[in-house]
């Protein structure tokens, strides 16, 4: 078993065990440069809660893996503009404004800043001025949601 496959079990459980939702987890560089990011999606998600989640997470890597040398462990939330990587990603963020860059059939790349409206884990289909454009999951080069800021209305009116 590799190492990300066992510390994405080992975290799946313990946050399963704390009503909370393993998002992504990513092991980045090596050595005294190596990084765990968790990526933790849950209710009530604050800075206080992924401070616990972050000691308790600390301790069971700890004790149950076997890193060649020291970490570092990140724990964030996924955040208002996130990269959509997986199924349960795309599933999460149908009706909200995205940008999607994939690859047709004949092999040209499109970039489509619109509304997710559909995912499942084969497909995603975007909605851009009511055009949909419907690619395979696979085709998918990078997708992540768009945060939009709305003004305020102005006082008085």
């Amino acid at each position: 078993m590799s190492t990300k496959t066992h510390l994405w079990d080992l975290t799946e459980s313990y946050l399963a065990a704390e009503h909370l939702e393993l998002d992504d987890l990513e092991v980045l560089g090596s050595g005294k440069a190596r990084t765990v990011k968790v990526v933790v999606d849950g209710d009530d998600l604050d800075l206080d809660r992924l401070a616990e989640v972050s000691r308790g997470l600390s301790r069971l890597f700890d004790a149950e893996t076997d890193f060649d040398g020291p970490y570092q462990l990140e724990v964030t939330s996924p955040g208002l503009e996130r990269p959509l990587r997986r199924p349960s990603h795309f599933l999460k963020s149908i009706g909200r404004d995205v940008i999607v860059k994939a690859r047709d059939r004949a092999g040209s790349v499109h970039t489509h800043r619109g509304v997710l409206t559909e995912a499942d884990d084969k497909n995603v289909t975007v909605t851009v001025e009511g055009d949909e454009h419907r690619y395979p999951q696979g085709d998918v080069i990078s997708a992540r949601t768009v945060f939009r800021w709305e003004s305020a209305p102005k006082p008085g009116r």
